[in-house]
């Protein structure tokens, strides 16, 4: 019951935040950006040490530009996961663009489940809306519960407010199963870090081994279901374009974890090509591979 509370004042808290014009929301950022980056500091040995591991062929005036630039599109991503609690479908619409859905309606109208795979990249909280809003057919969230209850349950009720179904990681086979005989898209954000228990997979990504998720392909490959990339790009202050690309026709016929690869090689050159809209500051890299 407590925490009930606490989300339903969390939640009533992000509303009236969210009924704030987008303007007044960007002048909130733009204070933001000062206090996390000049006074806070806020994890930015962090970032400065991914970006250092990540581009070490890079001067230290460019990983500065690149560390400016993602603690300025940081608070814009947090005020626009906030006007995600009271924004418009229309302004959905406008402010992120769909492209290439062909891709996924193509799948729809063969009977099939679409496994779409995207990164803490752009403003993926935005996606959820966009991609709930385009589809009549059921849009599953595969998430990561957060540690704190109250945040959990408030913004699990903003991300589902057009109709999307959120899922909690351990339960994704047996819900994507449930909705194997029709039509549906499941939506996995796939470079979380896993933990020793549920992936001891290594790869080599933007110059580091890291460890990563094979969900994406063990769900692929179980349902036989093609796996589409959603890349999210910025394409100015607060508007979008989220892009389909199918990166696997037939599952079965990708031999060990080649999936797993293929998308996150997708994902580390869409991060080199424009790195300041990744989760820097994420601990990516606490874990190291056994020798």
């Amino acid at each position: 019951m407590a925490v009930m509370r606490k989300s339903s004042v969390l939640s009533f808290f992000i509303y009236l935040l969210s009924l704030l014009p987008f303007w007044a929301l960007y002048l909130l950022s733009d204070v933001g950006y000062l206090l996390l980056y000049y006074v806070v500091g806020y994890r930015r040995a962090v970032v400065r040490q991914n970006l250092k591991n990540a581009f070490p062929e890079k001067s230290i005036k460019e990983r500065t530009q690149i560390e400016r630039k993602f603690y300025r599109f940081l608070p814009d991503l947090i005020v626009e996961a906030i006007k995600m609690r009271s924004i418009s479908p229309k302004d959905v619409a406008k402010r992120m663009r769909l492209e290439q859905t062909e891709e996924l309606e193509r799948h729809f109208r063969a009977g099939k489940g679409v496994i779409a795979v995207t990164a803490h990249y752009g403003n993926w909280e935005l996606g959820i809306h966009a991609i709930s809003l385009f589809t009549s057919n059921p849009a599953l969230i595969i998430y990561k519960p957060l540690r704190n209850k109250s945040f959990d349950i408030a913004f699990n009720g903003i991300r589902s407010r057009f109709g999307a179904v959120m899922v909690p990681m351990k339960q994704t086979l047996r819900k994507i199963v449930a909705y194997r005989h029709q039509p549906h898209i499941s939506v996995f954000v796939a470079d979380q870090t896993p933990s020793r228990r549920d992936s001891e997979y290594f790869i080599r990504f933007l110059n580091q081994d890291t460890p990563v998720y094979t969900g994406v392909e063990k769900i692929a490959k179980t349902t036989g279901f093609p796996v589409v990339f959603c890349h999210i790009d910025r394409v100015t202050r607060g508007h979008y374009c989220c892009t389909f690309n199918t990166l696997v026709e037939v599952p079965a016929e990708v031999p060990g974890h080649g999936i797993t690869d293929i998308h996150n090689s997708v994902t580390e050159d869409i991060i080199r090509r424009k790195p300041e809209l990744w989760l820097w500051s994420h601990r990516r890299w606490k874990r190291k591979p056994k020798r």
